[in-house]
């Protein structure tokens, strides 16, 4: 949900089944990010989708931003509460970019110790969102689907599987997609993001740019009825952050994910 589309969403009951906010975005006291929100609250569940927590950061988890979390959980009870896993603040500075950690057992305990301190302070079970990356660390040894897994398993969190991230990182270190969706446990993925992306050519190569500001292409839309098939009971967002679109586009992207859900109904009946 962006403002762009505040009015048609809360005049127009759109066909949609949720909605997924930034909770960084309702920080604030009143206004009518709040008052759009508690009226799609009467109508919708939603969830709420950080970006600033910086759960791979070595900083102390900001209280401040706990705290306020805390709060809007408490009068909203969204239905999700996820988060990245990926740092963006050091020695206070924040930096706007969801920066990638090295795939190590290092990394894992110290997400898993800084998962465990959120849930236990939010009180609720948090989903993390494996991060789209551009480089890969000398340090890294395990694979991403390993690593996102392990995290989850030792902390009690669950997975927010963005299909469209998997296929970008695919892409760009040079792995086979199919080989992420099938290791994770069908029982730890609590929801899946589906988004576009954007290819950067250049004379040595290309690289993919998780910009989210166009349509799904037809191969992540390929991978994501393998994911449909092996996670049937996880809820689907369609992310679009820049560029805006007419809502309707959104709404085709929409039914392109319930018709591929309705079709994969129908072949196991």
């Amino acid at each position: 949900m962006r403002s762009e589309h505040y009015s048609i969403a809360t005049t127009t009951s759109p066909s949609v089944d949720w909605f997924e906010v930034h909770s960084e975005n309702f920080f604030g006291d009143g206004g009518q990010p709040h008052a759009v929100l508690n009226q799609i609250r009467q109508q919708y569940p939603i969830a709420f989708h950080g970006v600033g927590l910086s759960l791979g950061s070595t900083d102390n988890l900001s209280k401040t931003h706990l705290a306020r979390l805390k709060t809007l959980i408490a009068h909203y009870q969204p239905a999700l509460v996820s988060e990245h896993l990926s740092w963006s603040s050091i020695n206070g500075a924040y930096l706007h970019d969801l920066l990638p950690l090295p795939m190590c057992e290092e990394s894992v305990k110290h997400l898993a110790h800084r998962i465990e301190y959120v849930q236990e302070y939010l009180n609720c079970q948090i989903l993390v969102e494996n991060a789209s990356t551009y480089l890969e660390f000398v340090h890294s040894d395990m694979t991403e689907w390993e690593f996102v897994t392990t995290i989850a398993q030792k902390s009690g969190c669950k997975i927010l599987l963005d299909i469209n991230n998997i296929y970008v990182n695919a892409c760009n270190h040079k792995f086979n997609p199919i080989q992420f969706i099938e290791f994770v446990p069908p029982n730890l993925v609590g929801e899946l993001h589906l988004a576009g992306h954007t290819v950067n050519r250049f004379s040595d190569g290309e690289i993919l740019i998780d910009t989210h500001n166009q349509r799904v292409c037809d191969e992540v839309w390929d991978l994501y009825r393998q994911a449909a098939q092996r996670f049937p009971h996880a809820p689907t967002l369609i992310e679009w952050d820049k560029d805006m679109p007419p809502f309707d586009t959104l709404l085709e992207e929409v039914s392109i994910a319930r018709t591929v859900r309705s079709e994969l109904h129908h072949a196991a009946a």
